[in-house]
């Protein structure tokens, strides 16, 4: 082919054809020549497919079966394994075929080239083979010319070349018709399968797929999230169509971090595989094969996106997830962490919350400023009890952090918490300071001073050993000790002893040191029975604290525990005792103003003894929590005792002093309650008498008359009011109102009884005036406080003395009533002042035994627990035997009869019996048919209805 097309651009080339007198070639010649190039090009290109069409129409019309029988779902009902080697024997045929085919062509010649492209362009005698001839050899110049000229004109007579369309049929008209019905075959199926067609071609060539018309396989898929939540699994719903979504309303699942992901696949011969996608990330997926058509699918959710079920080229189910990130925890520190100042005891707040619940909860502290030397790896780790795995916790730890060798340094300190899910989270850290025990030995103070460089590192054993032996031959009370002097030579030997080891010596050294300093503190004022009593006491807290411990830790109370920790409360108690009496003997010794040195030691008895109960009862039911807190309470109450001294037991007696005063002012209050309350209930039974009297006259003559009129209709206005306790106009009653039925004749002896009771009554109630006053201005001295209360309960006396003057007994009780309430206000007005006093505290050296509050290391109780300091009931314990005596004289409504007693506030309201209130319904009904009744005057009608108007 390149042969003549170098043949017919040659002589051009040299001879230029058709030249201009520039010497340059005719462009109209040279663009048939490329055109007839081009042409020549397409037209090989047309015979090369043509002369492929006999090796590609066998292998494609054995595809093309195969398609046919992939439409019609004839490979797809074989087993995966016989579908494999049928497609693969099809292909080899299809292959073997193809391969024979191309072995025999041929490349088209450049005649045919000639011949197709002068077929396709419709020219007659060959002038493509024209133009590829050459003259005669050897001819001459002439004769060469005359040629190029011909061959010119040949070409510029050729017009439009075509190469035409390649001739892909079959030659026979049986493979025509062969060809036909296949292609025919394919499009009917392809239209029968729809939109199933792609899908079954598929699966006829990937044997393991399945084409959309095999039934979906069962799929059941839940989420199991994670054991420390409290949710319920999410159950995934799938339907027929494959789209998926959540069981319930919520299309897209909210479930944590790292739930499970649970999927059940039935009627499937493989594997199906879960996929992740829009970001979601499955973590450790795990298929297991339940039987020959089952299979288990398990993986963990990290993110949220789309989870995809495929199997078998398909996809069977997906489900949109939203993964919750599991959060670290949050913890952060109280308000003024540290040890209030005075205060021995470190006060921790914390707060911490976690979604899921926390696990655990730590506090780290570390010196905030260690000093050359000074060991900074360190760190005094507390751990934080909780009761059971809380979503939030907040609360204050109290310990006693004295004891350590950092205490009463700076120390930074950090909250760790951790989450049931693994997360940790640490606060901020906050700077503070560890409470420290106050020592007023110089000699306690300088042994503590060496053990707190020998702990934090900044002398060696050796050193420290020696400045303890310069302390020892220090005169005081370790030379006049021989106990003292022991356990000094002891903490010597064991720093001197190389076969001791580091971890051994620090920890028996600093114990040792700490105690010995405790017990030359205790015996400064050289009381040898107050000394060994604290150590005891010391002993006995630390082994209550101890079996506290072990019960909380074994979750259990068996009655061995229990009676164990009777045991050691019993010592406990006893050593407590003891220590009370060695501070009495010393109060003696020191010439103490205690007026009732009995009386305090019976108060702290019951006050230890009490607390002590509530400390049992708390461990007898579980509550360790409140156990320990009770526990601490009385190590704060204790230590206060051991740093009593002589003025602090002058304090406690004037506190006993003016609380003795203040329980016989409040047994005062509580009499003239009592005796008030006699008299209200003496002047409501002469009332009620009176009312009842009324109330049967009335019916008599509501009986003689026609029954139609009120019993009340012949009052005049003035007596309704008045019997109502309203104010009475004067112009009340009027010239029209009907005439009173005459008042039924009393009887002599019995107007003479009451005249003569009212008398007493009255002269009662003046001397109840009077101890009232002296009442408020003993009070006022005590406390600088008067009680406005009695101020108008004297007012309201002096109003029921004149009513019982008067004979007016409905006024006085009225009047006796108000001032019943009076009183009930001044006592509590006085209950008031006195706990703002801390008249009616407890004494400091005694422990509270209230409810385990928030921060232990509070001080004393308040005048709110059931027994004071002294000893003595309160006002609230006579208050309810008060209660308990009078509940055996109440009329059956509940109304006090006779000498009745104080009462709580909530009592202190007169009920009226059924006489009184059926009375009070036929007056106020009475008035109000006046009301309605406008001949009458005008002033009296809008008097009631002024009166009337808030009903």
């Amino acid at each position: 082919m390149g042969g003549p097309e170098h043949s017919l651009t040659a002589p051009t080339a040299q001879n230029g054809g058709h030249h201009t007198p520039d010497g340059n070639a005719a462009p109209p010649s040279l663009a048939l020549a490329r055109h007839l190039a081009a042409m020549r090009q397409r037209a090989g290109l047309v015979l090369r497919a043509e002369y492929l069409r006999p090796a590609l129409l066998p292998p494609f019309a054995l595809l093309g079966l195969y398609c046919l029988g992939g439409l019609l779902r004839v490979p797809q009902h074989l087993p995966d394994n016989a579908r494999l080697v049928l497609l693969a024997a099809w292909l080899g045929l299809c292959g073997w075929r193809l391969r024979a085919g191309l072995r025999g062509i041929a490349h088209p010649t450049p005649a045919a080239i000639n011949r197709r492209i002068e077929q396709a362009s419709g020219l007659t005698n060959a002038p493509l083979s024209t133009l590829a001839d050459r003259p005669a050899p050897s001819p001459d110049a002439r004769t060469a010319l005359l040629w190029q000229a011909h061959q010119q004109r040949v070409l510029a007579s050729l017009g439009r070349l075509r190469a035409g369309w390649p001739h892909l049929l079959p030659h026979s008209r049986a493979g025509q018709a062969a060809g036909a019905t296949l292609l025919a075959a394919l499009v009917v199926a392809g239209v029968l399968a729809g939109s199933s067609a792609p899908g079954r071609i598929l699966a006829a060539f990937i044997p393991g797929r399945d084409d959309p018309d095999v039934p979906l396989p069962r799929v059941e898929a839940w989420i199991t999230t994670p054991s420390y939540t409290p949710n319920a699994p999410v159950f995934l719903k799938t339907d027929a169509s494959g789209t998926s979504s959540p069981a319930g309303t919520a299309p897209s699942p909210q479930v944590p971090q790292g739930s499970h992901l649970t999927v059940i696949v039935s009627g499937i011969a493989t594997a199906p595989v879960l996929r992740g996608g829009g970001g979601l990330v499955l973590d450790r997926t795990q298929v297991q094969q339940l039987d020959a058509q089952s299979w288990r699918l398990n993986a963990t959710l990290a993110h949220g996106g789309t989870v995809r079920l495929a199997g078998r080229g398909r996809t069977l189910a997906f489900w949109p997830v939203n993964v919750l990130p599991d959060a670290e925890p949050e913890v952060k520190w109280g308000p003024r962490p540290g040890a209030p100042k005075g205060e021995w005891r470190t006060r921790l707040p914390y707060e911490a919350s976690h979604a899921y619940g926390l696990s655990s909860l730590d506090m780290e502290m570390r010196l905030a400023h260690p000093a050359r030397g000074m060991d900074d790896r360190r760190v005094l780790s507390l751990p934080v009890p909780l009761a059971g795995h809380q979503h939030a916790v907040k609360g204050v730890l109290t310990p006693d952090l004295s004891e350590d060798p950092w205490a009463g340094m700076d120390v930074t300190g950090t909250i760790v918490a951790q989450s049931l899910s693994g997360r940790r989270a640490r606060s901020a850290p906050a700077t503070f300071t560890l409470g420290a025990r106050v020592f007023h030995s110089p000699l306690a103070r300088a042994i503590l001073d060496v053990r707190r460089r020998f702990a934090l590192g900044q002398e060696s054993r050796a050193d420290t050993a020696s400045d303890l032996e310069t302390l020892g031959d220090t005169p005081g009370p370790i030379r006049d000790h021989s106990g003292m002097a022991l356990n000094l030579a002891a903490v010597i030997a064991m720093l001197d002893n190389s076969r001791t080891d580091a971890h051994t010596a620090w920890v028996g050294a600093t114990n040792m040191l700490w105690d010995l300093a405790l017990d030359i503190e205790d015996r400064r004022d050289g009381d040898d029975a107050s000394a060994q009593a604290s150590l005891d006491v010391r002993a006995a807290q630390a082994a209550v604290a101890q079996q506290l411990a072990k019960l909380r830790t074994s979750g259990t109370q068996t009655q061995d525990a229990k009676a164990e920790l009777d045991t050691r409360l019993q010592a406990l108690r006893d050593a407590i005792s003891r220590k009370m009496q060695a501070l009495a003997n010393a109060a003696i010794r020191n010439h103490t103003a205690i007026p009732d040195l009995p009386g305090f030691s019976a108060a702290g008895d019951k006050a230890f003894s009490r607390l002590m109960k509530q400390l049992q009862s708390d461990a007898a039911n579980g509550h360790s929590e409140d156990a320990l807190k009770r526990l601490q309470d009385m190590e704060n109450a204790t230590e206060r005792m051991r740093n009593a001294t002589p003025q602090d037991l002058a304090a406690l007696a004037r506190q006993m002093v003016a609380q003795q005063k203040a329980q016989e002012q409040m047994a005062a209050a509580r009499d003239l309650t009592a005796r008030q309350t006699g008299l209200l209930d003496h002047a409501q039974s002469r009332l009620d008498e009176r009312l009842r009297a009324q109330a049967r006259r009335q019916n008599d003559l509501a009986d003689d008359g026609d029954g139609e009129a009120s019993n009340y209709t012949s009052m005049p206005t003035s007596e309704l009011l008045r019997q109502l306790g309203l104010p009475v106009p004067q112009d009340a009653d009027q010239a029209n109102a009907p005439p009173a039925p005459p008042p039924p004749m009393p009887d002599p002896a019995k107007a003479e009884a009451q005249a003569s009771a009212r008398r007493g009554e009255r002269a009662t109630q003046h001397a109840l005036e009077r101890a009232t006053e002296e009442l408020q201005n003993e009070f006022k001295d005590l406390t600088g406080k008067a009680p406005a209360a009695f101020d108008d309960a004297r007012t309201h006396m002096r109003e029921a003395r004149k009513a019982l003057t008067d004979g007016d007994d409905a006024t006085a009780a009225t009047a006796e009533e108000k001032a019943l309430e009076a009183l009930r206000k001044g006592r509590q007005q006085m209950s008031d002042a006195m706990k703002g006093n801390g008249q009616n505290s407890t004494p400091s050296f005694l422990p509270s035994f209230g409810s385990p509050s928030e921060d232990s290391s509070s001080g004393s109780g308040s005048s709110e627990q059931g027994e004071n300091g002294s000893g003595q009931p309160s006002d609230e314990t006579d208050g309810a035997n008060d209660r308990d005596d009078a509940s055996a004289r109440r009329d059956p409504l509940g109304r006090k009869l006779g000498e009745g007693r104080d009462q709580s506030p909530d009592d202190s309201t007169h009920i009226p019996d059924t006489v009184t209130r059926q009375r009070a319904r036929e007056i106020e009904q009475e008035l109000r048919r006046r009301d309605s009744d406008r001949t009458r005057p005008q002033q009296e009608l809008d008097y009631l209805d002024r009166l009337l108007k808030p009903f």
